[in-house]
């Protein structure tokens, strides 16, 4: 049984436990209207500085500073943290190899075009970012590899970005390795491969809807080819790294054990990269290196450095690992704080019922990911803290509660124009023959709208609410 630590002492009582959160979320508000900085690193400073601000209200500041190091040196913390840096090398690996590529360009060469492509194109984005875990990373490779292929076979500009951004929506939802399933599973409790199993239903449904509405919207359009436009340059032999990713896959829902899972990922896919001759095993360059290769010894003098595929795989999770120290503080000192059972308790005056538990769980995140323009901390932020909580006073599975953390942050966050989403795939559009403003884009990115109807006909209907739990 958890005990709870002693509690903090604030001048004002419980409801300054907040405080360090309350001054993250004004302070990201602000760095994401006025100063438009939209990276995990960007997060840092607004976290750094709700801890610095509400030291200063805590009565026993000891007693505060040993509650941020609890909270950062919390099991709940280095969960994902460590899942992270796995995830990461293996998405890196994936990525490099062209695998999406491939996919891409072997469906260009049977003849598939307009909207044929922009289906082609979600399902292509979809299997990439359900393998490799990664939204942002998804949308540099479609926006790079399919946006100016689509454009030579006669696609919908903005339709086409938005199915390429839907794909990433859509394997960032279910990919056991992404960072808002490690973080929405970790936060709740629950092991990862079941919280997966059980999101099967929402996240197929919307990607089926989205496929329909591609369809839909997308044969009323009779755009021109644009000749020059772009074409997919491919290796068929990068078809074979589908071989890793079905096995990673298989793996992390048949052990439930997601380092195994991503180190036999890791190994699979490098052993085939190199053996396919896609990528290098080791480049000795002193003068001009690159990161084709796993190992990639460079440079001068006292300037040799160490680079490569695994070591940029790990380097790309160092923003949102210390996001996610600095957030696991703050949680840790809401909640011993008490700032967690006065909240319960006055939401207790308006939530009465298990679905309204759910559609408060929903809103919360919504409102929060789309105002940071990211999802894994802002399911952090409301996981453990409120989900936790609220799903264990009315009954409602763990496994539900992670599911609509995580499927609803996946929702407005990949759609509304201030969001990197948008403003990542409007970078890559731009030096294209056909560039794109958010206008262009948001309307289209169909699978964060059908996703958000799906997950809310679930709420009205109690559908999953009871997902792997015994009803008495």
């Amino acid at each position: 049984m958890e005990t709870k630590s002693k509690k903090i002492e604030f001048y004002g009582g419980e409801w300054m436990s907040f405080l360090p959160f309350i001054t993250f979320i004004v302070l990201v508000v602000i760095n994401t209207l006025y100063f438009r900085s939209i990276s995990n690193g960007a997060l840092w400073l607004p976290a750094f500085l709700g801890i610095i601000i509400s030291f200063f209200f805590a009565k026993d500041k000891k007693h505060y500073s040993e509650v941020i190091i609890s909270g950062m040196a919390n099991r709940d913390a280095i969960i994902p943290i460590v899942c992270w840096i796995f995830a990461g090398v293996f998405s890196n690996v994936l990525k490099t190899s062209g695998l999406a590529s491939g996919i891409a360009g072997v469906s260009a060469s049977m003849g598939i075009k307009g909207v044929g492509f922009i289906v082609v194109s979600f399902v292509a984005a979809a299997i990439f970012a359900t393998a490799s875990g990664t939204g942002f990373g998804t949308i540099a490779m479609g926006m790079g590899v399919l946006y100016p292929a689509g454009l030579s076979l006669g696609c919908h500009p903005g339709l086409l970005a938005g199915a390429i951004i839907s794909g990433g929506a859509f394997g960032d939802n279910l990919a056991p390795i992404s960072d808002t399933t490690i973080c929405s599973a970790t936060s709740l409790g629950v092991d990862v491969p079941g919280v997966v199993k059980s999101r099967l239903k929402y996240a197929l449904s919307a990607g089926l809807l989205t496929i329909i509405g591609i369809i839909v919207v997308g044969s009323g359009y009779s755009g021109e080819v644009l000749q020059g436009a772009g074409a997919i340059d491919f290796d068929g032999k990068t078809l074979f790294m589908l071989v890793p990713v079905v096995v990673t896959i298989y793996i992390a829902i048949k052990t439930g054990d997601i380092i195994i899972a991503t180190i036999t990922g890791i190994v699979l896919a490098s052993v085939f990269s190199v053996g396919l001759g896609l990528v290098d095993f080791i480049q000795v360059d002193m003068i001009n290196p690159t990161k084709e290769a796993l190992f990639v010894v460079g440079g001068e003098g006292l300037d040799r450095s160490v680079d490569g595929i695994l070591y940029s795989g790990i380097n790309s999770m160092i923003q949102v690992i210390i996001l996610a120290l600095l957030l696991f503080g703050l949680i840790e000192v809401m909640k011993v704080g008490r700032g967690d059972e006065k909240l319960l308790a006055k939401l207790g005056q308006f939530v009465k019922t298990p679905r309204g538990g759910e559609f408060s769980i929903s809103f919360m995140v919504i409102i929060l990911s789309g105002l940071m323009g990211l999802n894994a901390p802002a399911i952090l932020a409301v996981g453990s803290s409120f989900a936790k909580p609220i799903s264990e006073k009315y009954g409602i599975s763990p496994y539900r509660a992670a599911n609509l953390l995580d499927a609803q942050s996946n929702t407005l966050v990949y759609s509304l124009p201030w969001t990197p989403a948008v403003v990542y795939t409007m970078g890559f559009a731009k030096d294209t023959l056909v560039p794109l403003s958010a206008v262009d884009i948001a309307p289209y990115v169909l699978y964060s709208y059908f996703m958000l109807i799906v997950m809310f006909i679930t709420i009205i209907f109690g559908i999953g609410r009871y997902d792997n739990m015994e009803r008495k």
